[in-house]
């Protein structure tokens, strides 16, 4: 989920926790802390400078005082509100606010907030927060986000995999195909011209309910494409800044996401073989899992005298679903402990909660691991982060916390039942609209980056770095654009007589192909029109043929088939039968392909019957 700005946790209002960076034996960097700790940055950013310039600092030394001085940074990036503007912010968000109640919600702890250099600054989501940590504000809310149609969406397409599961006796289900295309835009201050901007970006991995990934393009070209089964696959690339210019990396891909859902029998499930060093090591302590005198005693108290792997671990995820309160998170970067800052402030964001849900399991000795990426849900479009277990004999099984509570907790148009029933189909079942590309946390790059990284737990937005010099979060912006299919989209490697297809496309020789030619833009049919032999330019006429051929399978778009645009079009009885159907939805989008392929069945590869 959305996360703005960057900060440690040091100095809190009342009513939130204190998380502290452990301490350093050096003398500079404890002093630099100790003033950082009292708000006064200045003073701590005096210390660290002081020190880097000395001569006899080894190199060790010299990066960790670098990295201490950028967390200063990155810390007042975070806490970018000042008094007036949270107040000005909720003035316009929270019905008959008066600034009485709204000192009496400062001096309550309602915001986090820290002095810095002698201000008193609040962390920039703080009006979103709000709502999320105090619900029965909810009635006040003006100009709130209706997600109603979310609410009662997820909860559809929940009782259709689930339904689906058990008619098919298998966990995988409804598979739905998925292009997206990432783009990560460096400003054009972010580096100095003539130098190197290393990115990477995230991809998905392989897993049994996401596969047949394909890479369709990249721009510049890709350097290097870590192995399928990464646990932080990414694409890498490298490219000159440009001055006065941004520099810009982009990646698209396609993939099918299937549906989850375990129907497990909790009487079956038998505690992991620990022998086996894979689920040994997800028993146990890691960077943001550490088994604190608080992690202990809440899991032993959840579990009390049970020993059933199945039944512990869904109490631990119910006590979340009950007892956390979603909040947008601050850079995980300046947080040394995430599952022990959910669980003392009792809110986080999704992968804080996944990260304590792990703790947790683990304390258990429930093997417990990170799947993050991206929640591509129709409507809405946010990186991501949650859960697997492991459950002899069903093996890995998916659980999201975030999506525990957010049915528990933050369905109001849906009734009790309703909202148990979505609740607890993410413990053992995951929608299909995700592309997970990390399968555990605070992983090495491939190759690894030279600097700091601009979020070390986690990789869902790009890292990107010049030199040994990370280029953060506020030197760099992301989109993520998504098509969904009914059927695979088309590829390059699907196209089998590339310069015929442009031929009749670009001289509309055929109904159907003059129907397609309407389906390109303006530049898109000038790429057609005069046409670049060279690699680059045969790669963007390329492009611009299967964005045309996707567009009109694209799920949502109508049916191609005319009787005048099909006539003399031979086509095959899959066709005829799936059209006699006047199908919708998924089944029409396959119909589209199939029309197609038939339309060019010279030029394109058919689709399996």
């Amino acid at each position: 989920m959305l996360r703005l700005g960057t900060l440690i946790l040091l100095v809190v209002l009342t009513g939130c926790s204190q998380q502290r960076q452990p301490e350093s034996p050096d003398p500079a960097l404890r002093h630099a802390a100790a003033l950082r700790d009292a708000g006064d940055f200045k003073g701590a950013d005096a210390v660290l400078q002081a020190a880097l310039g000395s001569p006899k600092l080894a190199a060790a030394d010299y990066r960790e005082m670098e990295r201490q001085d950028d967390l200063l940074r990155r810390i007042k990036m975070d806490y970018s509100l000042s008094r007036e503007h949270l107040f000005h912010g909720l003035s316009n968000s929270v019905r008959n606010l008066t600034p009485q109640e709204f000192e009496g919600w400062v001096r309550s702890g309602r915001f986090d907030g820290r002095e810095i250099d002698g201000e008193m600054r609040f962390v920039g989501t703080s009006q979103n927060n709000l709502f999320f940590r105090n619900p029965e504000l909810r009635e006040r809310r003006m100009g709130g986000r209706n997600d109603v149609p979310e609410q009662k969406g997820r909860l559809l397409l929940s009782q259709a995999i689930k339904k689906a599961a058990r008619e098919q006796h298998t966990p995988c289900v409804l598979p739905h195909y998925l292009l997206c295309s990432l783009s990560v835009i460096a400003d054009k201050s972010a580096a100095p011209p003539g130098e190197l901007i290393r990115a990477w970006l995230p991809v998905p991995r392989y897993y049994p309910y996401q596969n047949q990934i394909k890479l369709i393009a990249s721009s510049p070209p890709m350097q290097k494409l870590a192995p399928e089964n990464s646990p932080i696959r990414s694409a890498y690339f490298e490219q000159t800044a440009r001055s006065g210019q941004p520099t810009i990396f982009s990646v698209a891909y396609s993939y099918a996401r299937y549906g989850v859902y375990f129907d497990m029998d909790p009487s079956q499930v038998k505690p992991a073989d620990l022998s086996d060093p894979v689920l040994k090591k997800f028993t146990s302590e890691s960077p943001h899992v550490v088994f604190t005198p608080e992690i202990k005693e809440l899991s032993a108290r959840l579990a009390g005298a049970e020993t059933n792997p199945y039944v512990v671990a869904k109490a631990l995820y119910d006590w979340i679903g009950a007892n956390i309160k979603y909040s947008y998170a601050r850079e995980y970067s300046t947080l040394t402990n995430l599952s022990d800052y959910c669980l003392r402030n009792h809110y986080g964001d999704c992968g804080q909660e996944a990260m304590l849900f792990i703790a947790l399991c683990r304390s258990r000795n429930i093997p417990a691991r990170w799947q993050t990426g991206w929640d591509l849900y129709p409507g809405y479009h946010d990186i991501h982060d949650w859960t697997e277990i492991y459950l002899a004999p069903y093996g890995w099984v998916p659980v999201d916390p975030w999506a525990g509570l957010f049915a528990t907790q933050y369905c109001p148009s849906l009734t009790p039942a309703q909202r148990s029933e979505l609740h607890d189909f993410y413990f053992g079942g995951l929608d299909c609209y995700r592309m997970a590309a990390n399968g555990d946390h605070s992983q090495t790059l491939d190759p690894p980056k030279q600097g700091l990284r601009s979020d070390d737990v986690d990789f869902q937005r790009g890292e990107l770095e010049w030199g040994q010099h990370d280029i953060y979060f506020d030197d760099y912006s992301y989109t993520m654009n998504v098509q969904e299919f009914g059927c695979p989209p088309f590829a390059a490697d699907q196209i089998l007589s590339f310069p015929k297809l442009v031929n009749q496309l670009s001289r509309q020789t055929d109904p159907v192909s003059a129907f397609l030619w309407q389906q390109l833009s303006s530049d898109e049919q000038s790429i057609l029109l005069n046409p670049d032999a060279t690699g680059a330019g045969l790669e963007r006429a390329q492009q611009a043929v299967i964005r045309g051929l996707n567009k009109v399978i694209t799920l949502g778009e109508p049916c191609i088939f005319d009787s005048q645009r099909f006539q003399g079009i031979v086509l095959r009885p899959q066709t005829v039968q799936l059209l006699e159907s006047h199908p919708g939805g998924i089944e029409l989008s396959r119909l589209n392909r199939l029309l197609l392929e038939d339309a060019y069945s010279t030029e394109l590869t058919r689709s399996e019957p």
